[in-house]
């Protein structure tokens, strides 16, 4: 059985959009790119509805070029259950009001036991300051927290696998 990954918002913009000028955003496209190219049939991958809703917003045709993805990718429900997490995240952690969403993102793939959240948002997702009290939440609620990363430390996973 493949390992279940969860697709955050960044990851299917950063994969849809036209090269960015910042050496740092390019930098992570390509990686992206790379990483759904190469790494991305060794895991059975999934979005939730608040990953649409996010990538529907914005230009029209980059809304259209994420939503084409997405459209490919089963989707995961937003359950009480995820929503009383994404509270518990938010009060527990603590993540600041604007970061509703992320704590969202994190708690409908620990529901439904993903093994991986995929993400570039290194705010309130995939922060090395966060990420012990994030799985200390999950499981205070009686969910495995899902390894947080990016797809570079995937992919250089990958080619430690091989």
């Amino acid at each position: 059985m493949k390992p279940k990954v969860y697709l955050e918002t960044t990851i299917v913009s950063y994969l849809t959009a036209w090269r960015g000028r910042d050496i740092v955003m390019a930098a992570q496209q390509e990686i992206t790119r790379e990483w759904w190219t190469n790494r991305r049939s060794a895991f059975e991958v999934y979005v939730s509805q608040t990953v649409v809703v996010e990538s529907s917003a914005g230009d029209k045709d980059a809304a259209q070029r994420r939503l084409e993805v997405l459209a490919q990718l089963p989707r995961l429900d937003i359950t009480q259950d995820a929503e009383r997490l994404a509270r518990e995240l938010m009060t527990r952690v603590p993540l600041p009001a604007k970061a509703q969403i992320d704590a969202l993102h994190i708690a409908i793939s620990a529901v439904n036991g993903m093994d991986f959240l995929l993400t570039w948002n290194c705010t309130h997702i995939a922060n090395a300051t966060l990420r012990s009290k994030i799985e200390s939440v999950c499981r205070l609620a009686g969910y495995e927290p899902p390894v947080i990363c990016t797809p570079q430390e995937m992919i250089e996973q990958g080619e430690s696998d091989d």
